[in-house]
């Protein structure tokens, strides 16, 4: 890859940059729970995008995407917009840096990247990170890291149209190497724990179901109407509670004649997967990776039948996984598609790949894709 971009770079620019990288992401477990005042706990990847790029002393941007062969030029000012959506984002990083008082000029880049589209890693912030990082390398100001998190989340709400939350881009900055991240996504404090499957013995890998339900947009809309529900149910006896993450089930249960069998299910889904989330980290701490698969199962179960945001496929997946004796899987992001993460003892690791391709394929009519991954280290400047 990064052959590639110094190949393009030179022939476009005739010049050299400056290498910046940073990872798409995994969540191992806290689903759902990020808009509901809960706990995430994600890792950066061994995956992810990677960007030659040198200011050009101009007040214009000149960018070519490898993977989407294409060349993009813009000013950095709103009016000059570019047209193309990837072109978007590093023009919607400019200015989001702009906005906090970054002053930058323009500048010439290359990039491509390793994070596999639409299976829930995260691509798009991957690319936000590498250039918020860069940006504020090569012009010096002096941003702090969470401050460039936000600069990317602000760029999908501003200039891509997604109101995301802060995790992906959270999680591309700080991510490091043998470690997942918890994010109070009430406070915004976090803490990192000790994750390294391979040394005990286990693998992470990816299942992709490689198919996308068109569900996911507007029932990820019901689904926080639903939260929303339950929680002004508990405030009326319960003032203090202002996300399902104040909420207990004792709470949840004072109100169960107050609220609908579907907004029950929802917030008892996510009361219970708040929990789950400090239950892995407890156990990752005594190196328990059998308690950790043990709660990545019971995520499954919740999202497929509390909150329903899981599909046949994934389902069928799961199956698979308990009859190898795979230690943990769940469905992976917001679900109606997309991975289940898996953790597989390194014993069973073939056997369960072997039979997850064989069997989805003669039932789904297409094979699934696998991506194995390795915890690794946040935005960077290449040596």
């Amino acid at each position: 890859m990064k052959e590639k971009i110094s190949k393009k770079f030179e022939e476009l620019f005739h010049t050299t940059g400056s290498f910046y990288t940073s990872p798409g992401r995994i969540n191992l477990i806290g689903e759902h729970t990020d808009y509901n005042g809960g706990f995430v706990f994600p890792g950066a990847i061994d995956k992810g995008m990677l960007a030659e790029i040198k200011p050009n002393g101009t007040s214009k941007v000149r960018a070519f995407s490898i993977d989407m062969d294409d060349y993009a030029e813009f000013g950095l000012t709103e009016e000059e917009a570019p047209k193309a959506s990837w072109a978007r984002y590093i023009f919607g990083v400019c200015r989001e840096t702009i906005k906090r008082g970054g002053h930058i000029e323009g500048f010439d880049t290359v990039f491509a990247g390793d994070v596999p589209l639409g299976a829930g890693m995260s691509s798009s912030a991957a690319l936000e990170s590498t250039y918020a990082f860069a940006l504020n390398d090569l012009f010096g100001l002096n941003i702090d890291k969470f401050e460039l998190a936000k600069i990317g989340q602000s760029t999908e709400h501003n200039y891509c149209g997604v109101n995301c939350g802060i995790m992906d881009q959270f999680a591309s900055v700080f991510g490091q190497k043998g470690h997942l991240i918890r994010l109070d996504c009430r406070s915004l404090e976090y803490k990192y724990f000790p994750f390294d499957p391979e040394a005990a013995g286990y693998k992470l890998v990816l299942l992709d179901s490689v198919v996308k339900h068109e569900l996911a947009s507007s029932a990820y809309n019901k689904r926080r109407q639903s939260c929303e529900s339950v929680v002004a149910a508990i405030k009326r006896n319960h003032p203090e509670v202002e996300y399902l993450r104040d909420a207990n089930m004792e709470m949840l249960n004072e109100v169960k004649a107050d609220v609908s069998a579907e907004d029950y299910m929802r917030a008892e889904y996510v009361i219970e997967e708040i929990q789950r989330v400090l239950d892995v980290c407890d156990a990752l701490e005594k190196g328990d990776y059998e308690t950790v698969g043990e709660k990545m199962y019971g995520t499954h179960y919740g999202m497929s039948k509390l909150y329903e945001v899981s599909c046949e496929e994934l389902d069928f997946l799961n199956d698979i996984a308990k009859e190898c004796g795979v230690t943990g899987s769940r469905v992976m992001g917001g679900g109606f598609g997309g991975c289940t993460i898996n953790l597989v003892k390194a014993d069973k690791y073939e056997a369960f790949v072997e039979k997850a391709f064989a069997e989805y394929t003669k039932k789904f009519g297409h094979a699934p894709k696998l991506y194995d991954v390795v915890i690794s280290d946040g935005a960077r400047r290449l040596a």
